[in-house]
């Protein structure tokens, strides 16, 4: 670790987990159903047929949790609240016990002298609330607001940094268009106003959240680092389009107040006069952010593609005339994603240069990689790869901040293995190897590397024992 770069001081390490991948208990203290409960039991819907509803039992064994994260030695701790333990319907009064847990993981968190980092939202909305249109609707989006100022007027005194939304590309688009992630649809223009009321949800949450006095409000966006795959127009255009779903369509009314001006081209009839936009949206979708999350796993390259259907009618709003082209001579994860460091460097570099001072802040709040972990004797698993992902990520990250973006933290994905939404428990991201059937966490290599890397990276500054 002596050439591991250093960080500038109070740049924060930390990792992350999410609800419905961890907690299980999806039944207990009066907790509601969530899409996820009602898509997992949809045949075929999850690769091995699994669900969340065990998951690794953190809601009964989060203080061994808490001491991994201690024994890690970060600053922060990422976790979601489940918006259906603290509203099993979406909306009216807080399930005391739901948010009793969470009560409780907060102040053992800062006990351990972890700082929490809670996410509203993690794809797990109330099933009662798709019932009635879901994200589709603006009701949704008013919902959350209520659900957020509950939940801070809660836990605001004790948790200082908030981010409203995860990865609202995934919710709209992975949810409401190519059907892979609950609910489980694949619409076009329903996709769309799926994504808009999320932003404003975000925005109405945002309000709620600066109403309670909390420290730090942002959301967390899974952004993309886009090329053409040939140096031709049709192919520029294509990535222009791909950027456009990914990234523009979030960055642009966040950071700009204004809607991406690809976004004709990207969806051609599916966005022309929809009756979800309303005066007003914009400013409150633009309003300012402490933070800007970034979630990053890998890039893309894409080509020119034919729609996949001619009629308008029919097209899905993941339709966009753009088909992904393998990246070669790299290493992949199990999730077949590309391993390129340096990517994650373009990416930041990029977003200082399109957005100047409008970019609030920076914090990687997920990077992490699935490999295929083979426990070795005494259940140790020596993972290698992960810890050279994570190594050329952490660089990738010192780089863009020696070259001036305003990077603040970096948040290893994941702490724990986990369910991995539509991969069930047969992709691996965590730490900390669990063996599902008895719940047993392990620390990996690459948790021992993570740890020294961060003692590394401070230089000078303690390491919590």
């Amino acid at each position: 670790m002596s050439d591991f770069p250093a960080f500038p001081p109070g740049f924060e390490f930390g990792a992350a987990t999410f609800a419905y991948q961890i907690e299980g208990g999806t039944r207990a203290d009066g907790r509601g159903p969530s899409i996820w409960d009602t898509f997992t039991r949809r045949g075929g819907a999850v690769l091995d047929g699994t669900s969340g509803e065990t998951a690794c039992d953190h809601y009964h064994r989060h203080r061994e949790d808490v001491a991994l994260l201690a024994g890690l030695g970060v600053d922060t701790y990422r976790f979601s609240v489940a918006w259906p333990r603290i509203q099993p319907t979406g909306k009216g009064p807080v399930n005391t016990p739901g948010l009793a847990f969470y009560e409780r993981l907060v102040d053992d968190l800062l006990e351990a002298g972890i700082t929490p980092v809670v996410t509203l939202y993690h794809w797990d909305l109330p099933q009662a609330l798709e019932d009635g249109g879901g994200w589709r609707v603006r009701d949704t989006a008013e919902r959350f607001a209520e659900y957020a100022e509950r939940v801070a007027g809660r836990l605001g005194d004790r948790v200082p940094r908030w981010i409203t939304l995860n990865e609202p590309w995934c919710s709209a688009f992975l949810g409401y268009a190519n059907g892979e992630h609950a609910p489980g649809a694949a619409e076009g223009t329903p996709a769309l106003a799926a994504a808009h009321h999320l932003l404003v949800g975000h925005g109405l949450a945002l309000g709620a959240l600066r109403a309670a006095g909390v420290r730090e409000a942002g959301i967390a966006l899974n952004l993309d680092h886009v090329t053409p795959a040939g140096p031709g127009p049709a192919d520029a255009a294509a990535a222009l389009r791909a950027e456009t779903q990914r990234n523009l369509m979030w960055t642009e009314p966040l950071l700009k107040g204004r809607y991406a001006a690809s976004e004709a081209d990207t969806w051609g009839e599916l966005i022309e006069r929809q009756a979800f936009r309303r005066d007003g949206d914009l400013a409150l979708v633009s309003a300012p952010l402490d933070f800007l999350g970034i979630n990053y796993y890998t890039p893309s390259t894409v080509r020119a593609a034919p729609w996949r259907e001619p009629d308008p009618s029919r097209r899905t709003a993941a339709d966009n005339r753009f088909e992904a082209v393998p990246v070669t001579g790299v290493r992949h994860t199990a999730m077949g994603w590309p391993v390129v460091p340096g990517s994650l460097y373009a990416l930041l570099t990029s977003l200082r240069d399109r957005y100047g001072a409008a970019l609030p802040p920076v914090h990687i709040t997920e990077n992490g990689s699935a490999e295929y972990d083979v426990p070795g004797p005494g259940g140790v698993v020596d993972d290698a790869d992960r810890v050279a992902y994570l190594d050329g990520h952490l660089r990738a990250v010192a780089e863009a901040v020696a070259d001036g973006v305003d990077v603040r933290g970096y948040m290893a994905w994941s702490l724990l293995d986990n369910f991995e939404w539509a991969y069930g428990y047969s992709r691996r991201f965590g730490l900390v190897h669990v063996d599902f059937p008895t719940g047993t966490r392990t620390p990996k290599a690459s948790y021992h590397w993570y740890r020294s890397a961060i003692g590394a990276a401070r230089r000078g500054r303690p390491v919590r024992p």
